[in-house]
């Protein structure tokens, strides 16, 4: 994989917010990245002149090992699964946004007698189940490599029936002072990084209500529909 060259931001510039348009002013510059924090909706992120190229993604996200039947990863996966399939009325169809190339929590899912669909940009690319809706949506360690979180969500909110689920499993941005040493931030396909308030902002804006059953993971609801 080759190393993109990362492109100067001048630290006192201001950035609009990649979610909620806000003018976000310049966070902290670690390793040659520039990072940017909103003051609305609480989004830390990457200026985008230094987004990873495609391929490099591609090629790093291929060094992952997910597999569908690894315990470990299922236990992982389990804290959204669960408290998603507590809030699910029988035999609910949903979509899987961001399942890479083991989809083990769609498995997960279709095991308990739900009907998943799978989306991935990169590994499972057919784009029919973005034009369709889904009583749930499930998003997980996906939401911080958005490039365009505000496109993104836009997207996702969508395809969420009425009473439906939008189930986002990312690592919390918690402490200002350690993000430049954050392992989450290392990542060098990781360009979002989201609060507990920056969900709670987006379902504020949009009308929803907003879980935080464990941590980092947020279940959004979408009003109206029939219940679990």
């Amino acid at each position: 994989m080759t190393g993109r060259v990362h492109v100067p931001v001048p630290h006192r510039c201001a950035c609009a917010c990649l979610l909620c348009g806000a003018k976000a002013a310049h966070f902290i510059h670690a390793e040659a990245r520039d990072y940017f924090r909103c003051p609305g909706c609480g989004l830390r992120f990457l200026h985008p002149a230094q987004h990873p190229a495609r391929d490099e993604e591609r090629a790093f996200y291929l060094t992952h090992e997910n597999d569908p039947d690894d315990p470990g990863y299922r236990r992982f996966l389990s804290r959204l699964a669960k408290p998603l399939l507590d809030r699910l009325p029988p035999g609910a169809s949903g979509l899987d946004y961001g399942c890479g190339p083991g989809p083990a929590l769609a498995a997960m899912l279709r095991e308990a007698g739900h009907a998943v669909a799978l989306y991935d940009p990169f590994f499972a690319p057919d784009p029919a189940p973005l034009s369709e809706s889904h009583d749930f949506v499930a998003c997980t360690e996906t939401a911080e490599h958005f490039h365009r979180p505000g496109e993104a969500f836009a997207r996702l909110r969508r395809m969420v029936r009425p009473g439906g689920w939008l189930a986002v499993m990312t690592c919390f941005q918690t402490d200002d002072a350690r993000f430049g040493t954050w392992h989450y931030r290392k990542d060098p396909t990781h360009v979002a990084f989201y609060r507990e308030a920056t969900f709670r902002h987006l379902a504020t804006e949009w009308g929803w209500t907003c879980e935080v059953p464990v941590k980092d993971v947020a279940l959004l609801r979408r009003p109206g529909g029939r219940s679990a």
